[in-house]
């Protein structure tokens, strides 16, 4: 079997955050790119979602992970990358609705709003569950303008 990559980056607000989730994934057997930031210094969410989602759009199949303080911001600005389809998630379930769904490939998560406990339980998820296809894959094609 293969080592899967997971692209990951974060904002200061989701630094720590990151460490643990690096930490879990490389537990887990995962290989992972980490795009920074690298330290709790007050920095732009942009400059580590583009190159997260720029890897993302270019690999077909690759699953990446943003963090910033609400998640929103990061979220935004992956999903300006027309390949790229970011979701927002704090809660398990919504992730595993974003992949099974909306065939998502970056999840957003917000480092204030959730516990470490509950982001972990939300990246096993997200990347544990796979796209349903279907009827969910009209919808899909019609996301791209």
């Amino acid at each position: 079997m293969s080592t899967k990559i997971i692209p990951i980056g974060a904002d200061h607000a989701g630094f720590i955050l990151k460490g643990k989730i690096i930490n879990y994934l490389e537990t887990h057997g995962y290989q992972v790119k980490d795009f920074g930031c690298f330290s709790e210094e007050s920095i732009d969410y942009p400059d580590y979602a583009h190159p997260v989602a720029e890897i993302v759009e270019q690999n077909k199949g690759m699953l990446g992970i943003l963090i910033c303080g609400s998640g929103n911001g990061i979220n935004m600005t992956a999903n300006k990358h027309k390949g790229i389809r970011s979701a927002l998630c704090w809660t398990e379930e919504i992730a595993a609705l974003a992949r099974q769904h909306n065939d998502a490939n970056i999840i957003a998560l917000p480092a204030r709003f959730i516990s470490e406990e509950v982001a972990l339980e939300i990246v096993k998820t997200f990347l544990g569950t796979e796209f349903e296809g279907g009827r969910h894959q009209k919808r899909i094609d019609k996301i791209s303008c």
